[in-house]
């Protein structure tokens, strides 16, 4: 006969850490870790994935929320880096050929912003240089040689007529119309009465001569053009020679700077051409070149490098396709919106190109076509900037087309691990982008070193946040918290986001207190209250116990009930509360009704748990027939959804209370899930559950008598406050672990279990025995009414 399971001792509860094994006297004192301790197998796929060549192997970070990752991923990278050179600048020229299509240059990190400082500092020349040449007396003057020597043409040309007419008596009239000739008598124009007056031999002589005279006159008129066309080109030659005294030789300058970089000598030498091209297009003073023209000399400098010292790593904190890709701006112009070269913008990929790119994976998921926008740009190895309505063809605004910047670059995206699997699963294109998972651990195994590196681990956290030091009770206190929050004393929470919140408000407390460090009561203080803020609705639910609202007892005994145990998790917060389960029994056809399920309130896991727990039942008390029984299992006042298998435990024994009429101490809950061959096995949560009845026992008084079973399974998993260590170690509650159905109900009912014999029977007085007589019984009513049944129906 076996004894039902002893109550586990207080110092079973609770794994301490033991300040003395911690060799400083404040965290003050302790080197910060390079990396955070248990993360061995994420660095090294970071390392792997950011030393590799091939196209693909871009990483994903994957862990649960709050493990640091990103943290961890912007350390390693920033420290890679370093090891890297600083690449290319790029910016956009005019593209003299095409205007809507921008040239793209590719310059050494610092030749970028000297590129830029030589062309400003080149078109200043051109706004002072050019007005002062053509303003300077030497162009004025040879420009008036010109129109005096076309003048003088003129001139001369009009005087050579005029003295012939003179000689053949014929004036040359210059009138608003233009040349006339006309009969002229002693010096004096004939007019047309006078002239008609004359002989007709002398008037056909006149206008012989006056023939001859036009046809001379017509000919000199026609040779104007000519030299007209010939001064607008001494002009032409004289402007472009004076705009090359203003600006070549700072041109050619430029051009020997450049020699080294092809693209950029070919750029000055198509800037020369075009302002020569443009240098009758000055302002009406001939002076000023115009802004227009002006502006298309200018260096869009997108990407500039200069500063670094080694690759660059960049995050993006909203990776919409704009600030991926970058972006064409516009500006409004007489009604127009209007766009040149200058308005490129660069995008995060442009930033990070040479070096590191880091996304969050659900950012660049949410924003509309962000996430093809990326896989295209890794794909083709190039980043286009285009909008996306020149993407899909909608009514767009005048824009451009640049030339695309090549691509060379190492993507992390930081996601949780449902989102990987997601992605692995649905989209295709991922596992061929994205090869390099590094999986951030939640938890790490708790021994002295690892304990020693959580130390560190601490001062770094309070050195980054500017935090007072932690003496060592306080960092013993906060190891013990981080194996809470791992929910197992042998392991600790790997997430340093919880902890760097904690030590905020441990820092603040001691503050308050005028502490120069964070002691183990600042931490305890902090708990306290986060706690605190967070539980309002547990403390409504205890409240609705302790009024009997809910119907949950702790004392006395009750056939067919038993004080389940479950888990509520609101945001980071979750907590423990028991749950009345109840059972009938009555004769029947072997049917365990489950009447969550029924009301569509049972979850896939708590149905497969209520079919296992009838297997059982049928395997263990009827091996060789059929289990005459009809029975029926309900979670009493629970409104929402039941899920999960950690109350087939307390269903089974409180089932098996309703076939053989034993009554359940109510002074007990119990948790655990069950298999088929009856053995327990483990669940989440236990801390929580063990405190949640505990506050109900606590709240009414406790009498020794209380407690709760758990798994055995469960045991490296406790780490429980103080307050239940403490009521443990006086015996007014305890903790009792089971490893099979039998020691559940044998300190459920007080009364020993009972194990079958060979032959298959249990032994007298025993609960199992009960079981099976009572089995024996719905079975022979079951046969008395099938004969019953039968005899009507002959």
């Amino acid at each position: 006969m076996t004894k039902p399971p002893a109550p586990l001792d207080a110092d079973m509860l609770y794994q301490r850490c033991d300040p003395s094994r911690l060799p400083f006297e404040t965290s003050a004192e302790l080197e910060p870790p390079a990396f955070p301790p248990g993360q061995t197998r994420a660095l090294e796929a970071l390392e792997f994935g950011t030393e590799i060549e091939d196209g693909g192997f871009n990483v994903f970070a994957l862990g649960s929320f709050g493990t640091g990752k990103y943290a961890v991923v912007r350390h390693f990278l920033e420290q890679r880096a370093q090891r890297d050179e600083p690449p290319w600048s790029w910016g956009y020229v005019h593209n003299f050929d095409d205007p809507e299509k921008p040239r793209l240059l590719r310059l050494p990190p610092k030749a970028g912003r000297k590129l830029e400082t030589d062309m400003e500092n080149l078109f200043e020349e051109f706004r002072t240089a050019i007005p002062a040449v053509f303003e300077s007396d030497e162009y004025h003057n040879r420009v008036e040689e010109l129109r005096e020597d076309f003048k003088q043409r003129q001139r001369e040309a009009i005087e050579s007529i005029g003295k012939k007419a003179k000689e053949k008596d014929v004036a040359l009239v210059n009138t608003r119309n233009g040349f006339t000739l006309g009969p002229m008598r002693d010096g004096e124009v004939l007019d047309p009465e006078e002239f008609h007056k004359l002989p007709e031999e002398e008037q056909e002589a006149w206008q012989a001569a006056i023939n001859e005279l036009e046809e001379e006159l017509k000919q000199s008129l026609q040779q104007i053009p000519k030299w007209q066309k010939e001064a607008r080109e001494k002009l032409q030659a004289l402007n472009e020679e004076m705009l090359w005294v203003a600006v070549g030789q700072q041109l050619e300058a430029l051009e020997n700077d450049w020699t080294h970089l092809p693209d950029v000598t070919a750029h000055l030498r198509a800037i020369r051409k075009d302002i020569i091209s443009h240098v009758n297009d000055l302002d009406d003073e001939g002076s000023t070149v115009p802004e227009e023209i002006l502006n298309q000399y200018e260096f869009n400098l997108i990407v500039d490098n200069a500063e670094l010292e080694g690759a660059p790593v960049v995050y993006e904190d909203l990776p919409t396709h704009a600030r991926l890709i970058g972006r064409i701006e516009h500006h409004f112009r007489e009604g127009a919106l209007l766009t040149d070269f200058r308005l490129i913008r660069a995008g995060a990929l442009h930033r990070a190109n040479g070096g590191y790119l880091i996304i969050h994976a659900r950012q660049v998921l949410m924003q509309p076509l962000a996430w093809e926008t990326l896989k295209r740009a890794i794909y083709g190895k190039q980043v286009r900037t285009e909008s996306l309505e020149q993407l899909y063809t909608v009514f767009t605004p005048i824009t451009l087309d640049p030339d695309p910047v090549p691509l060379d670059i190492k993507i992390v995206l930081i996601g949780d691990r449902m989102l990987y699997y997601l992605l692995s699963e649905y989209d295709p294109d991922f596992s061929k982008l994205f090869k390099v998972q590094a999986d951030f651990e939640d938890t790490l195994e708790r021994h002295p070193e690892h304990e020693l590196d959580y130390a560190r681990t601490l001062a770094a956290l309070a050195q980054r946040h500017n935090l007072r030091s932690l003496d060592r009770e306080a960092v013993a206190r906060t190891i013990e918290h981080a194996s809470r929050m791992a929910g197992d004393s042998e392991k600790l929470a790997a997430g340093t986001r919880p902890l760097a919140d904690l030590l905020a408000e441990a820092n603040h407390v001691a503050g308050k207190s005028h502490s120069d460090t964070i002691g183990p009561t600042h931490v305890e203080t902090a708990i306290t209250r986060q706690e605190k803020r967070a539980e309002r609705l547990r403390e409504r639910a205890v409240e609705a116990i302790l009024r009997n609202t809910l119907n949950i007892p702790t004392s006395g005994e009750r056939i067919g009930a038993i004080n389940g145990l479950s888990v509520s998790q609101l945001g980071n917060f979750s907590f423990g509360l028991p749950a009345r389960i109840t059972a009938t029994a009555r004769p029947g056809l072997g049917q365990v009704v489950d009447i969550e399920r029924e009301a569509k309130l049972g979850g896939n896991i708590h149905t497969k748990a209520v079919m296992i727990l009838s297997r059982y039942l049928g395997s263990h008390y009827a091996p060789d027939g059929e289990l005459s029984l009809s029975a029926s299992v309900a979670f009493e006042q629970l409104y929402g959804t039941v899920e999960g298998d950690s109350a087939s435990v307390a269903e089974l024994c409180a089932l098996l209370s309703a076939i053989a009429r034993v009554p359940i101490h109510q002074s007990l809950a119990v948790t655990g899930s069950i298999n088929q061959l009856g053995e327990v096995q483990a669940i989440g949560g236990v801390n929580d559950k063990i405190e949640g009845f505990f506050r109900i026992c606590r709240e009414r008084g406790l009498d020794g008598k209380q407690g709760v079973l758990i798994p055995e399974a469960n045991l490296p998993h406790l780490m429980l406050n103080h307050e239940v260590r403490s009521a443990v170690a006086a015996g007014r509650f305890h903790v009792y672990p089971i490893a099979r159905a039998d020691d559940a109900l044998e300190r459920l009912t007080g009364k020993p279990a009972g194990e079958a014999d060979s032959d298959g029977y249990f032994p007298e007085g025993s609960v199992n025995r009960a079981v099976a007589d009572r089995l024996r019984h719905f079975q022979s009513v079951t046969r008395r009414h099938a004969f019953r049944r039968e005899d009507e129906n002959g």
